[in-house]
C-alpha cells in the first residue's frame, strides 16, 4: 500500500502594490502571469494600494475581480 503523497500547490504571492502606479501593473500583467505561472492561489499584499496609505474595499473589490483570492494587509490598516 502506497502512502498519500503530498499534493504540490502553486502560490503567487504579490506584494507590495503600492497606489494606482502598483494597480496597474497588477492589472495588465496579472492575466499574463496567471497564464505562464497557474497558481492555485493568488495572495496580494494590499496595505499600501490607497495612495500607499492603506486599502479601500473599492480597490480590495477590484483584487478579488482579478482573481485574487487573498489581501494581506499590514501596519497601515
Amino acid at each position: 500500500m502506497q502512502k498519500d503523497r503530498p499534493t504540490d500547490i502553486r502560490l503567487l504571492f504579490l506584494g507590495d502594490v503600492v497606489g494606482k502606479t502598483g494597480r496597474d501593473a497588477l492589472q495588465k500583467y496579472l492575466p499574463e502571469i496567471k497564464m505562464k505561472a497557474r497558481p492555485d492561489c493568488i495572495i496580494v499584499n494590499g496595505e499600501n494600494a490607497a495612495r500607499g496609505f492603506g486599502i479601500t474595499e473599492k480597490i480590495s473589490q477590484s483584487f478579488f475581480d482579478l482573481g485574487i483570492h487573498v489581501v494581506t494587509t499590514g501596519n497601515h490598516i
